[in-house]
């Protein structure tokens, strides 16, 4: 029985074992470029990171801009600050000073 290999070589000749060689490499060129093939699960695989990467990052600013609407449905506090920084708005009985802007 360990003979039976050796006399299978014996009988193929160099173009059959080149034909099976280039066969086999074919085989591995399709798996690993092929439909589905290694590298492109990879670069899938890659782009799933990133995405899920880019899902987190907005789900923070969803949570983020779900509080700041809180603050201003409810904190009047927050609402008078954003109205004086933001818009310039005073409360009557406020000092306003002016100071002259340099010129340019």
């Amino acid at each position: 029985m360990s003979h039976v290999p050796r006399r299978i070589w014996r009988r193929l000749s160099r173009g059959q074992v080149a034909l099976a060689g280039a066969g086999m490499l074919v085989i591995v060129l399709l798996i690993a470029w092929g439909v589905g093939g290694t590298l492109r699960i990879w670069a899938m695989r890659q782009e799933i990171s990133a995405v899920e990467r880019d899902i987190a990052t907005l789900r923070a600013r969803a949570a983020a801009l779900t509080q700041t609407i809180d603050r201003l449905r409810n904190d009047p506090a927050y609402l008078e600050k954003l109205a004086r920084e933001e818009h310039g708005l005073v409360r009557e009985g406020d000092t306003v000073l002016k100071f002259p802007s340099k010129p340019k």
